[in-house]
């Protein structure tokens, strides 16, 4: 019993100033899950988009910011649609919101690039 304390005594404290540390340096564990990795690699390459990909974003009334800071940041990968295992450029469906989804986006996310290939309204 008087090892737990002593555990207890260290862990607990420790726990805290860790937490705020990370807490304080922005750090975020959702970083980790690959619809979180996919989405940051995708923002971090250069975007192409093909011409029907633009011309939807033109109908739509989409730009790139939004395209860029709510659709990629908030949209949730669907990993069965997907076929994340292609060779060299693995193709990704991202829906746009995660929860009753408006927009669905068809990528290529290549080595330099991310390639963009379609745009669908759902509803």
């Amino acid at each position: 019993m008087r090892k737990i304390k002593f555990f207890a005594i260290g862990l607990i404290p420790g726990l805290m100033i860790v937490f705020f540390i990370l807490n304080k340096k922005g750090a975020s564990c959702s970083g980790y899950l690959p619809n979180s990795r996919v989405i940051a690699e995708t923002l971090s390459k250069k975007m192409v988009y093909s011409d029907a990909f633009a011309e939807e974003m033109k109908v739509q009334k989409i730009d790139e910011k939004l395209l860029r800071d709510s659709i990629m940041k908030f949209g949730e990968v669907d990993f069965t649609k997907s076929n994340a295992q292609k060779k060299p450029c693995p193709i990704y469906i991202l829906n746009y919101p995660k929860n009753n989804p408006r927009f669905q986006i068809n990528f290529e996310k290549c080595e330099n690039d991310a390639v963009f290939k379609s745009l669908e309204k759902l509803r």
